[in-house]
């Protein structure tokens, strides 16, 4: 196997990979980084969990040696608050025995205080779209000796509607660069973009496109109902053991509370929310807590689905199966982590058959079913619950079909009878009702 000494990492680089158990560069690193290293704009394609992040930061770090200058050099442009603390975190981990300065900025935080960070000086500024667009308006940031541009989860990038403000960037920032694209799965959008912002760039895969990390063992339960889920978790983090770090994906925000609610009462070890409606303080503190082992279950939308890099998570469990089907892919990709080993089981009620069969054509992979235990309590399906997954499954059959016609389509009206002299009877019979009053 090559080593990351073979690949002409720094010395002060090499010494701290070392220290934190480091030893071979992974599939994506292997790649990487000494095409990085040669000045090439880059396409990395990998699924989350094979060190992509530090696939472009180590090649960084060689190329700026130490700190030089107030302006930063290099610019991570990442999708959400969560990846920028994630990225920063990494830089502030691989650099102990280095000079180079960093700052992360993102929204949820005032302004004032990114720019007070970033004012003695920074090599490397690590940014969400929006905050950077903030301090740049506020010339709290200088862009002129960008040297390299990052796009990290760039499929993310795009689903959340930032190509405007890259565009804008690019007008700002140097002509003259390396441009880096990082992303888990390689779309059409994607491939757009690759077009648009790199000059011949290398692509680098290590796996085809929305593949799930290898050592995840993935698997399924049908299930009726909401309430016939909440049985199933319960049941299985009875086992403190085996389920010692779980991981709860929800759809929504509502779903979230109720899982939260039943599994508070229900389970043993702590545990927390992560959603949009909670503050940043809440969130950043339930992550780190979850880090540190503190945490034994979070339940989360898809907010936390990318940049919560935890090695030891042994279970993500899919409550709900996301609708954008890319995004299986990153959530399961929270657990087997740095060569650990990890378990992603989904629930799947009557109308996510549908997004099931679509998830496994998108990972180009069948997933295991299984059977509910017995000791789990079936709970017979509720009306509005029942109309609703008849609703969804009538939608469903129509996206493939436009012309199928399902159990809740609008019933057409019969014509109104008309009367030999050409008038409408229902108009006269109501007309004589009004009469009669």
């Amino acid at each position: 196997m090559t080593s990351f000494s073979e690949l002409k990492i720094n010395k002060s680089i090499l010494k701290v990979l070392d220290e934190i158990g480091f030893e071979h560069p992974t599939p994506i690193q292997e790649k990487a980084i000494p095409i990085i290293k040669s000045g090439m704009d880059v396409v990395g394609v990998a699924q989350t969990g094979t060190g992509k992040t530090a696939a472009y930061l180590l090649p960084i770090f060689s190329k700026l040696v130490k700190a030089e200058g107030e302006d930063p050099r290099v610019l991570i442009l990442v999708p959400t608050r969560e990846l920028a603390i994630q990225v920063g975190e990494d830089i502030e981990e691989l650099t102990p025995y280095s000079n180079i300065r960093h700052a992360a900025v993102f929204g949820g935080v005032g302004w004032t205080k990114h720019a007070a960070l970033i004012e003695p000086g920074i090599d490397i500024l690590v940014a969400t779209p929006g905050r950077l667009r903030d301090l740049y308006h506020a010339n709290a940031v200088s862009l002129k000796k960008i040297k390299t541009l990052v796009i990290d989860e760039a499929d993310r990038m795009l689903d959340m509607g930032f190509m405007p403000q890259i565009r804008q960037l690019l007008e700002i920032i140097p002509v003259k660069r390396q441009n880096l694209l990082f992303s888990a799965t390689f779309n059409e959008k994607v491939e757009v973009m690759t077009h648009e912002f790199l000059d011949f760039p290398e692509r680098v895969e290590v796996s085809p496109s929305a593949t799930p990390a290898q050592l995840v063992k993935q698997s399924y339960y049908k299930v009726p109902n909401f309430k016939t889920k909440l049985n199933l978790i319960r049941h299985w983090l009875e086992d403190e053991e085996v389920f010692s770090r779980v991981l709860i994906f929800v759809r929504t925000k509502e779903h979230a509370e109720k899982v939260f609610k039943v599994i508070k009462r229900k389970t043993e070890g702590e545990k927390r929310i992560l959603h949009s409606n909670k503050g940043q303080n809440a969130r950043m503190n339930a992550i780190q807590a979850f880090k540190d082992g503190e945490l034994r279950i979070l339940i989360s939308t898809d907010v936390s689905a990318r940049g919560l890099d935890v090695s030891m998570i042994t279970h993500v469990i899919n409550f709900d199966l996301p609708q954008r089907y890319e995004d299986y892919v990153h959530r399961i990709g929270r657990t087997a982590r740095a060569n650990n080993h990890g378990e992603a089981i989904a629930l799947i009620d009557p109308a996510e058959e549908y997004h099931l069969v679509k998830i496994e054509e998108v990972i180009r992979m069948k997933v295991e079913e299984k059977a509910i235990p017995d000791e789990v309590v079936i709970e017979p399906t509720g009306k509005a619950e029942a109309q609703e997954q008849s609703r969804e499954i009538d939608r469903q059959k129509k996206m493939d079909d436009p012309t199928f016609q399902g159990a809740f389509h609008e019933k057409k009206r019969k014509p109104p009878v008309e009367r030999k002299d050409g008038k409408n009877l229902a108009k006269q019979r109501k007309k004589h009702k009004r009469k009669r009053r």
